[in-house]
C-alpha cells in the first residue's frame, strides 16, 4: 500500500478495520454521492438539529456547537453556489459534508456523528427530503385542479357523447367529464397527505440499528425538525422504506388517472374523432409527414406512467428479501425515488399549463381548444338518447325490461333508415309502444337528456356548476 493510498483510506470513517484499501471498481459500484447529494440541504438540516441537541445535554460544548453551525452555514453556502467539491471516495452526501466541515472547523467537525450512525442519519434525511417533495406535489395538484375547473366550468354545457366499450353511451357534458378527473386527483391528493403524516417520523437517535449510550433527546430533535414523532423501534427506524414504497404508489395511482386523461386527450385529438385540438406549443411535428401535429406530452405521459410504475414495482422487491436491520441494499432505494418525485413534479406542471388558458385580444383563450360541432355529430350517430326513451315508458307504467325492449327495437329501426331516434316520425315510434306521444321528442334531444339529470353527480349543467363551486371550496386557502 503506498503512502497516498493509506492517507486516502485513512480519511473513511471506518477504515481502521481493514487492511488494504477498496478498489476504484468499488468504489464506484457502492458510492451514491453522485445522486444522494440533493439531500445536502436535508443533510444539514439534520445535522444542525442534532448537533444543537448533543450541546443542549452537554454532551459536546457550547463551542463546539458554534463551530458547527459555522461551518455548515460555510458549507451551505459553498453547495448553494456550485463551489463545493464532492469526492466520489467519501462515497456519499453525508461523508462529504462531515470531511469538508472537518476540514473547516477541526476536531468539533469530529464530534458531529457522536451518537449517530449513518443508517439513522440517511433515514432522516430521506425523510426531510420526501416531505419537501410531498408539499410541493401537493401544491401542483391543486394547480392543476384549478386550471381544470377553469375549463370544466367553461364548458358545463357543452354536450359530449359519454361512451362505455368505446361505443357512445349518455349524452353528459364536456365540464362534467373533466370533473371526474377533479375527483381521481382529489382522492390523489388525499393519498399523499396521508403519506405524509408516515413520513414525518424521526429515525435519528436509533444509531447503528439499537440506539446509543449516549443520554440523547429524540424528541428534542423531532420538534427542531418539524417531525410529528419518533420512531419507536430502533431496528424498524433504520430499515423501514415502507414510506417510500407508500409514496411511490401514491404517485402510480396519480400517473395512472393523468395516462389516462392523456388516452382521452389523445384519442379526442385524432382527426377520426376530432373532439379538440391542443395548441401547437404543446405538440411536435414529423420530420418526414408535414402535415403532422403530434400530441407529444400527453403521449409521454402515457409513457412515464410505466416508468413510475416500475419504481414501485422496484422498491417492493428491493425490500422483500431484507432481515432487520439496514443492509446496502437500501442505498438503492434513493434514485426511484427521487426519479418518481421529479417525474411527477414536472408531468403536473406540464399537465396545468397544458389545461390552462391565456388571454390573446382581450379574449381568454384555453389550450384545449373543444370542438363542440364534432362532439355533437358523434351524439348524433350513436342513438345516445335511448336510455332516455327507455326511462319515458317507465314513466308511463311500462315495466323496465318491456321498455328496453321496445327501444332496442326502435333503434333497430333508426339504424336501418340511417337516421337518429329524435328523427323518426312520431307514427313509426307508436309502433313500438301505444303510450309513445308527442312530448317524447323533448325527451329525445341531447339538451332534455341532460337536464332530465339533476342530482348530485348528474351531468346537468345546473348540477356541474354546483360541482365546480363545491370543488373550488375544497380547494380554498385553510381548507
Amino acid at each position: 500500500m503506498t503512502n497516498a493510498q493509506h492517507d486516502s483510506d485513512s480519511n473513511k470513517a471506518w477504515s481502521g478495520r481493514f487492511s488494504e484499501p477498496v478498489s476504484d471498481l468499488v468504489k464506484r459500484y457502492t458510492a451514491s454521492v453522485d445522486f444522494d447529494r440533493r439531500m445536502a440541504a436535508q443533510d444539514i438540516r439534520g445535522s444542525l438539529a442534532h448537533a444543537r441537541m448533543l450541546a443542549r445535554q452537554a454532551i459536546i460544548s457550547a463551542a463546539d456547537l458554534a463551530a458547527i453551525e459555522s461551518g455548515m452555514e460555510r458549507i451551505a453556502g459553498e453547495i448553494a453556489r456550485g463551489e463545493f467539491n464532492w469526492n466520489l471516495d467519501d462515497e456519499d452526501v453525508h461523508l462529504n459534508i462531515e470531511k469538508r466541515l472537518t476540514a473547516l472547523i477541526g476536531d468539533a467537525g469530529k464530534r458531529l456523528h457522536t451518537g449517530r450512525s449513518r443508517n439513522d442519519q440517511v433515514a432522516t434525511d430521506i425523510r426531510l427530503w420526501l416531505r419537501d417533495a410531498i408539499d410541493t406535489i401537493l401544491e401542483l395538484i391543486g394547480d392543476f385542479q384549478h386550471a381544470l375547473l377553469d375549463l370544466a366550468e367553461h364548458h358545463a354545457e357543452t354536450p359530449l357523447p359519454g361512451f362505455t366499450h368505446l361505443q357512445v353511451a349518455q349524452p353528459v357534458t364536456f365540464g362534467h367529464h373533466l370533473l371526474a378527473y377533479f375527483e381521481m386527483t382529489r382522492r390523489d391528493a388525499e393519498r399523499f397527505s396521508d403519506c405524509r403524516k408516515r413520513v414525518n417520523r424521526l429515525p435519528l437517535g436509533a444509531a447503528a440499528l439499537a440506539g446509543t449510550t449516549f443520554p440523547i433527546d429524540r424528541e428534542f430533535v423531532a420538534r427542531e425538525l418539524g417531525f410529528d414523532e419518533v420512531c419507536f423501534n430502533s431496528l424498524d427506524a433504520v430499515s423501514d422504506r415502507d414510506f417510500a414504497i407508500e409514496f411511490c404508489a401514491a404517485a402510480a395511482l396519480l400517473m395512472t388517472h393523468l395516462s389516462r386523461l392523456s388516452e382521452e386527450l389523445i384519442l379526442w385529438m385524432s382527426p377520426r374523432v376530432g373532439f379538440i385540438d391542443l395548441a401547437d406549443r404543446f405538440c411536435t411535428g414529423s420530420s418526414i409527414m408535414p402535415q403532422k401535429k403530434n400530441p407529444d406530452v400527453p403521449e409521454l405521459v402515457r409513457g412515464k406512467t410505466g416508468r413510475v410504475n416500475g419504481s414501485l414495482i422496484g422498491l417492493l422487491t428491493l425490500m422483500k428479501g431484507q432481515p432487520l436491520a439496514y443492509n446496502k441494499d437500501n442505498q438503492e432505494d434513493k434514485e426511484p425515488l427521487f426519479d418518481t418525485a421529479d417525474t411527477i413534479i414536472d408531468t403536473l406542471r406540464i399537465y396545468a399549463d397544458m389545461l390552462g388558458s391565456r388571454e390573446e385580444n382581450g379574449e381568454r383563450v384555453f389550450n384545449v381548444r373543444v370542438k363542440p360541432e364534432a362532439m355533437a355529430a358523434a351524439l348524433r350517430q350513436g342513438y345516445a338518447t335511448a336510455t332516455d326513451l327507455a326511462d319515458y315508458l317507465v314513466k308511463k307504467g311500462l315495466p323496465f325490461r318491456d321498455a328496453h325492449e321496445a327501444v332496442a327495437r326502435a333503434v333497430r329501426e333508426a339504424e336501418r333508415q340511417g337516421v337518429d331516434l329524435p328523427e323518426l316520425p312520431l307514427a313509426t315510434l307508436q309502433e313500438f309502444s301505444p303510450l309513445i306521444a308527442e312530448d317524447v321528442f323533448a325527451v329525445l334531444t341531447v339538451a332534455g337528456s341532460l337536464a332530465a339529470r339533476n342530482h348530485v353527480g348528474g351531468t346537468a349543467p345546473a348540477q356541474v356548476r354546483a360541482a365546480i363551486a363545491r370543488a373550488r371550496l375544497c380547494l380554498a386557502p385553510g381548507r
